[in-house]
């Protein structure tokens, strides 16, 4: 392995663990924060622009990966409520 692909490879090394300490960070936050539904959409946003800022070109990998993950979070954090309306 020559040297640019050494310093390749550890650039994309560091990327990955800053996307992973992103990552974990919006899913504590979503998780745990004092936030509103509007407040957990803009975290997952953000989190998916600083994605693509470190990976272009991977946009469908992070929607295959994360956004799925995002979306569990989200469905178990604000449940969407059922309202009877007495047609049943």
């Amino acid at each position: 392995m020559d040297r640019c692909d050494k310093e390749s490879l550890i650039d994309e090394e560091k990327r990955l663990r800053r996307l992973r300490l992103l990552v974990d960070l919006a899913q504590a936050e979503l998780m745990q924060g004092a936030i509103n539904v509007s407040e957990a959409y803009s975290i997952m946003e953000r989190t998916r622009k600083a994605a693509l800022t470190l990976f272009p070109d991977k946009g469908s990998v992070y929607d295959l990966i994360y956004a799925p993950r995002f979306h569990r979070i989200m469905a178990e954090r604000f449940p969407v409520q059922v309202v009877r309306t007495g047609k049943n």
